[in-house]
């Protein structure tokens, strides 16, 4: 089947051709002739990625009538990059059509030289919701003589809560018109939408929904959560020419990998929610240039990118929608191209995993971290490949070559190509002496070891063990208290005076924490912090000692001791001005201080009652 075949026009043809299209997409082969020759209006569920915007865009070219001025065709994304690479899309597709206008409308851009373009009559409007409904209420854009229009990308607007806008704007266009749904996923909403203002509509599935790409390979490492910056790290660096997009859940951890990137001598930059339009331009144009390798972003920042030629897709964080995993991994591996869907994970989010893999019916390989040697043997074949590959210039370097070959005329070619890789390999190797194993081994559901019991026994009596150069600190405060690793680097930087603390392997836990400090610092930094006040927490530090057991009495003692003194002061202020009366009741509607055994019950919360007969609801401490 040929673009010819399908229906598509000489000029169109030409301009196709010219981008290099051979042969349409199965998307294509459903919508182009149904546009071109059926008055139904048609819904497309098709993944990102897989075509669509030649498969409307060309059968709506071929229908613009280019002796009038009047908009004829209207076109709604939902972010400002989608609508702007649409345009630039159907532009490309127009180059050989005269007289043919088309105009991207987005917030975040003057909206006066948009009007002015307006004024002067464009027949293609690729619009933004709110920014085309504002110019709507201005009465700046006219409508009336529309006979296309195209819902692109319908459950991403969807879920960026425009659908009331499209409602209205949909009130503005006539009746009679032809309706083009286009969503990788069909929502209540999108339904809704559909019966609503579309006329005995034409649906086309292309795949299976919620199916991925086949062009995508899908893998995951599995990690401590502490050490997953240092596997994407490895990752990218056994991928010399990696060119993709790394997913976190927050815009404060995408800023801070990004930095962190940055700072270790990576193409990175970050996208997220706080940039300015400015800010998020200048990001994205290197980033299309390639003169960033990697991209951080969060979903949300992501929505509506459409960059070309995407090796990998790396999820920093899983995300919560299955349907979003999708989402990230249909941007590579695009026009018959292949890419990679990289997951990186640790324990606790092996549940998470298996749902995706059931809900793209694929199984998602598990693959050791890279390990120095073959990131080592990646790096050289790299390097040896832009040898091979570098353009010389043999005027611009004539000067500069006598001097050059007279220094090094005592080098055989043998050991200056050794000189060179030697440059490269030192520094990895320096970088990658003694470096650990991050893998953890596969845990069940529960986060069990698979019958190895005694492994991970060992792994627990490892945590109390410091790593080479450095000594392992004991502190009664983790997870469970809202404690984290931002936390201590904070309150060790602001409390500790003399030269800088080194830090090193920061393990978390539910009530208590231990974490690395260079040899000789350990001494320094419990003194500094002992007995503050974290959040009416007062800290207890101590060397780690191995198979002491830190979850009892002993690590937890002086915290009890704490406690105890906190509640019986509690209830000593209280006691002056208020009655206690339990919660629970039974059936009667009267207290139930004791349960069925007799003895008295630990309540989580009480209320207590003013004397004067006003009630207030206290937190037992």
């Amino acid at each position: 089947m040929t673009f010819e075949e399908l229906g598509v026009r000489d000029d169109l043809l030409r301009a196709i051709n010219d981008l290099g299209y051979l042969a349409p997409m199965p998307v294509q082969e459903c919508v182009i002739p149904h546009l071109l020759n059926e008055e139904s209006d048609v819904v497309a569920l098709a993944q990102t990625g897989t075509g669509k915007t030649a498969a409307f865009g060309l059968p709506m070219l071929q229908r613009v009538d280019t002796s009038t001025r009047a908009t004829q065709a209207l076109i709604l994304d939902p972010t400002r990059e989608l609508c702007l690479q649409t345009a630039s899309d159907l532009a490309d597709y127009a180059k050989y059509i005269d007289q043919l206008s088309i105009l991207p409308v987005y917030g975040g851009s003057s909206i006066e030289s948009q009007i002015r373009a307006l004024g002067k009559g464009v027949q293609v409007i690729v619009a933004t919701p709110g920014r085309l409904l504002d110019l709507i209420k201005r009465k700046k854009v006219k409508l009336e003589q529309v006979n296309t229009v195209i819902l692109d990308e319908a459950d991403e607007m969807l879920n960026m809560g425009f659908v009331d806008d499209i409602n209205e704007i949909l009130t503005h266009v006539p009746e009679q018109r032809k309706m083009l749904l286009f969503s990788a996923t069909m929502p209540k909403e999108i339904a809704d939408i559909a019966r609503n203002y579309m006329h005995d509509p034409k649906e086309f599935v292309i795949g299976t929904r919620n199916e991925s790409s086949s062009n995508v390979k899908h893998i995951y490492y599995m990690v401590r959560a502490n050490d997953k910056y240092l596997a994407l790290k490895r990752i990218v660096d056994a991928r010399p020419r990696i060119y993709g997009i790394v997913f976190t859940r927050t815009r404060a951890q995408a800023k801070e990998i990004a930095d962190n990137l940055i700072q270790d001598g990576y193409n990175a930059d970050a996208l997220h929610g706080d940039l300015s339009q400015a800010q998020r331009d200048a990001v994205m144009k290197k980033f299309r240039e390639r003169n960033l390798q990697l991209l951080v972003a969060t979903d949300v920042a992501a929505r509506g990118l459409d960059v070309d030629n995407l090796t990998h897709i790396i999820s920093y964080a899983l995300p919560d929608d299955n349907d979003i995993y999708n989402h990230r991994s249909g941007r590579t591996g695009r026009a018959g191209k292949t890419g990679t869907s990289i997951c990186i994970i640790h324990s606790r989010e092996q549940r998470k995993l298996k749902a995706i893999e059931k809900h793209i019916g694929k199984t998602i390989e598990r693959r050791e971290v890279p390990g120095p040697e073959e990131i080592i043997e990646k790096q050289i074949f790299a390097l040896t490949d832009q040898l091979e590959r570098v353009e010389v210039k043999e005027d611009e370097i004539a000067a500069y070559l006598p001097p050059v070959l007279k220094k090094l005329s005592w080098l055989s070619g043998e050991d200056l190509l050794k000189r060179l890789l030697s440059l490269e390999i030192n520094r990895l190797l320096d970088y990658y002496r003694d470096a650990p194993v991050l893998d953890l081994p596969e845990k069940t559901e529960r986060g069990r070891d698979k019958g190895d019991r005694k492994a991970r026994g060992k792994r627990e009596k490892d945590s109390r063990v410091a790593e080479n150069g450095y000594e392992r600190v004991f502190i009664n405060v983790g997870k469970g208290d809202g404690f984290f690793a931002p936390d201590l680097i904070r309150m060790i930087n602001q409390n500790t005076h003399g030269p800088q603390v080194g830090l090193g392997r920061i393990d978390l836990l539910g009530s208590y924490s231990l974490f690395d400090v260079r040899l000789g610092d350990a001494h320094r930094v419990i003194s500094a912090l002992k007995n503050l006040d974290y959040f009416g927490k007062r800290l207890y530090l101590e060397m780690a000692q191995e198979g002491k057991d830190y979850a009892g009495t002993g690590g937890n003692a002086p915290l009890k001791r704490n406690r105890a003194e906190r509640r019986r002061a509690e209830r000593e202020a209280w006691s002056d001005d208020l009655e206690f009366e339990p919660r629970r009741r039974g059936r009667s509607g009267k207290p139930r201080p004791h349960n069925r055994k007799g003895k008295a019950e630990e309540l989580p919360f009480a209320m207590f009652r003013k004397k004067d007969g006003k009630k207030k609801d206290k937190k037992r401490k």
